[in-house]
């Protein structure tokens, strides 16, 4: 039986975030018909030493739009500028109202503990901003939506801690298109940061795929008030 559409809001904390780890998802759900939204609260225009904010923040808006496309997704940019994310009651306002106005059932974003604050903040505004989005009190513009149905977690290199695997994504038919795009960012290809982007991400998702038994996979995490399943008998 086929499902219904899906409205996948994907919330990073930089441009590029999402699609370095979980682009191949998005990817699959965008070419099965289900809607895509990317949302970038910085453009992550600190990260690279050879050029001044503002250029290589004009690099990253326009290579986040060519990625967009490449996936499928619609693009927004938020207001906020990199390093410098607000844990405050108008951040989560924002998200609230960009929650509101795409309307997401499945929420994906950052997990709750990182080494680059601008994540874990990422983490908390976007849990809170999904309660505030549902509550008719709270008055941002837009009207209330109750239709999140998912809130989870991607693997990221910078938020290790605590992160346990628990929902894999098969994207063995994907990767190779994923390769394709996030080439399309000038940190994954190299002389920007010495990390390695693209082979950390093929290779954990390689990694992830064995231990379920597919080629390539994709790992997500819950809340762990999520992980409690009730049922009549053993499956």
């Amino acid at each position: 039986m086929a499902q219904s559409p899906k409205t996948l809001l994907a919330i990073g904390a930089h441009a590029g975030d999402m699609e370095v780890s979980c682009g191949a998802v998005l990817a699959k759900h965008a070419a099965a018909g289900d809607r895509v939204v990317l949302l970038h609260l910085t453009l992550g225009e600190g990260g690279n030493p050879a050029l001044s904010p503002h250029t290589y923040g004009e690099q990253k808006r326009r290579e986040a739009q060519e990625v967009g496309r490449a996936i499928g997704a619609s693009v927004l940019f938020g207001p906020y500028r990199d390093g410098e994310i607000p844990d405050t009651e108008e951040s989560r306002n924002y998200v609230a109202e960009q929650i509101r106005q795409v309307r997401p059932t499945h929420i994906i974003t950052h997990w709750r503990n990182s080494i680059h604050r601008d994540h874990t903040r990422t983490h908390r505004i976007v849990t809170e901003a999904v309660l505030l989005a549902s509550l008719e009190a709270v008055a941002t513009g837009s009207p209330r939506h109750r239709g999140v149905t998912a809130i989870i977690f991607t693997e990221n290199w910078e938020d290790p801690e605590g992160f346990t695997p628990y929902l894999f994504v098969d994207v063995t038919g994907a990767m190779e298109r994923w390769k394709s795009f996030i080439i399309g960012y000038g940190f994954v290809t190299g002389g920007i940061s010495p990390f390695p982007y693209l082979e950390y991400y093929e290779a954990l998702a390689r990694v992830r795929g064995a231990v379920v038994g597919r080629q390539y996979c994709v790992a997500f995490d819950v809340d762990p008030f999520e992980k409690r399943h009730t049922l009549e008998f053993l499956p």
